[in-house]
């Protein structure tokens, strides 16, 4: 096994929020990689994605040789006051009725976990609902629904520090158990409005382009969620920052995504995203420390509206396109696989000398 140093690139925030470290992976064993890559018995580049994520990989991990370890999916739920507002088709209450019934294992990432072999970890960032903790959700509840940003910040300072800590927590003991890639979901009706004006202010697309249909407005029901967001934005007096930006318009169990992401790549994990909520995420933690962005993966493209805008923006290159748009990490599940085949590649394929084969180009 190859290993080197990391490079230390360190960017703080102004809060006092926990701090990260997170390190550029170094260059030094890109080349080795590449090489590697092109002397398998294949044309080189004929495998095209799959050989761009064994170098990823295996440069976040600093090895020739990469490995995939005890995936787990942390999926964090919380409600959200801007509902009040009537900006999501879906009633509150769906939120802890969905919780309830992960635990069950008939929703559609519980079967993807299983078919793909995932934990599930299930998390009350903030859910407005005394849930059944004794039957594995854990509880780390900052309160029961952000405020309505309509008229004030969705959540205090404290509040956002305290989603920071307890995100990095959960990935730190799933870390300790073992797993080095981690894909995150979501649950929290109305979150995709937060998701949205995370995306205009962080990317300065119009805020038009940056709202969807989230659990299946029709025409009408976009125009009146877009008006509601616009003058939430609008009312907003705030110094522009990124940690007051993600503090008012954010979710609890968006920010705690955050802080997991953040303590992924602190710990050299590979980081899966999912959909436009954790794309806005990512988004939102590189804001705070740019170089998490080389620890992820993106699954799939989704089918809300502005997804494909903030995925170009990033320059990310979504691994499916399925028309997927149910959270909850669904999309990353599925792009796993192929994740899986890239390593298995770099691992398993046999070099030109090693078969004896010719190398033709």
């Amino acid at each position: 096994m190859f290993n080197v140093l990391f490079i230390r690139r360190r960017t703080q925030c102004s809060l006092r929020m926990k701090q990260f470290t997170i390190e550029k992976p170094d260059e030094v064993i890109r080349p080795l990689l590449i090489d590697k890559i092109n002397n398998l018995t294949k044309p080189k580049g004929a495998l095209g994605t799959l050989e761009e994520l064994a170098l990823q990989i295996g440069w976040i991990q600093q090895t020739l040789s990469p490995a995939l370890n005890n995936p787990q999916n942390i999926l964090f739920a919380a409600d959200h006051g801007i509902v009040e507002e009537g900006v999501s088709k879906s009633p509150k209450e769906i939120t802890w009725q969905q919780l309830s019934h992960f635990l069950h294992g008939g929703a559609g990432v519980t079967f993807l976990c299983r078919q793909h072999g995932f934990k599930l970890k299930l998390v009350d960032a903030g859910v407005d609902y005394d849930l059944p903790y004794e039957k594995g959700i854990i509880n780390m509840k900052i309160r029961k629904s952000t405020r309505n940003y309509l008229y004030e910040a969705a959540m205090t300072e404290k509040e956002m520090e305290l989603c920071i800590e307890r995100g990095a927590q959960v990935v730190r003991d799933s870390y300790k158990e073992g797993c080095n890639i981690v894909s995150f979901g979501e649950m929290g009706i109305a979150n995709t409005s937060s998701s949205s004006l995370w995306m205009h202010a962080f990317t300065g697309i119009p805020l038009a382009q940056c709202v969807g249909a989230g659990s299946g407005l029709d025409d009408e029901g976009i125009r009146h969620k877009y008006n509601v967001l616009k003058q939430s934005y609008d009312n907003y007096k705030g110094n522009f920052s990124p940690e007051d930006i993600i503090r008012y318009f954010g979710g609890y169990e968006m920010v705690m995504a955050i802080g997991g992401m953040l303590q992924a790549a602190e710990l050299h994990m590979v980081i899966l995203v999912d959909g436009f909520i954790m794309t806005n995420c990512i988004l939102a933690a590189s804001k705070l420390y740019p170089d998490v962005l080389h620890y992820a993966v993106y699954g799939h493209q989704g089918d809300e509206t502005g997804h494909k805008l903030v995925l170009e923006t990033l320059h990310a290159k979504p691994l499916l396109n399925l028309g997927l748009r149910l959270g909850e990490g669904t999309g990353a599940i599925c792009a796993y696989p192929i994740v899986d085949s890239a390593v298995r590649m770099i691992n398993e394929m046999d070099s030109f000398t090693n078969a004896s084969v010719t190398k033709y180009f």
